[in-house]
């Protein structure tokens, strides 16, 4: 029988994040800035510094199951939240594949100014007052 071959062991510093681990980071991020947490109260909550929240986001450190329920606690989701809109590439990739482009930077949705506006936009009260409020920006886009 040949030996086996041996696997070599991908590190983050050399071969960079896995794109499941920078999905699910940006999940946490934008949960958390739709909610108006910073990085430093999500981080206290789970007795966490915000150095590490950073780290999680931005998929340089992997979240742990556990780490991950607390998380869905704390950002009231459900723990499939954080898979959601998950592209079929990244669903289907081996789980050493890091060669898989993730596209979260490139997509408006993400972006912190985004995120604030929506987060502000559902700040008022009114209804009207947020119809009226979108179909300028409507017609300001055009």
């Amino acid at each position: 029988m040949p030996p086996m071959k041996k696997k070599k062991r991908l590190t983050v510093a050399k071969d960079g994040p896995r794109p499941i681990d920078v999905h699910v980071g940006s999940r946490v991020r934008l949960r958390r800035t739709l909610l108006g947490l910073s990085q430093e109260g999500l981080g206290k909550a789970v007795g966490l510094t915000f150095q590490q929240i950073q780290k999680y986001e931005r998929g340089a450190n992997r979240i742990g199951a556990s780490r991950l329920y607390e998380f869905s606690r704390i950002l009231d989701v459900q723990v499939s939240y954080f898979f959601e809109e998950m592209s079929n590439n990244l669903r289907t990739a081996n789980a050493e594949d890091r060669t898989i482009e993730v596209t979260s930077d490139d997509d408006p949705l993400s972006e912190r100014e985004t995120l604030e506006l929506v987060r502000a936009y559902y700040l008022i009260k009114s209804r009207k007052k947020r119809n009226a409020l979108s179909a300028m920006i409507k017609t300001m886009a055009d």
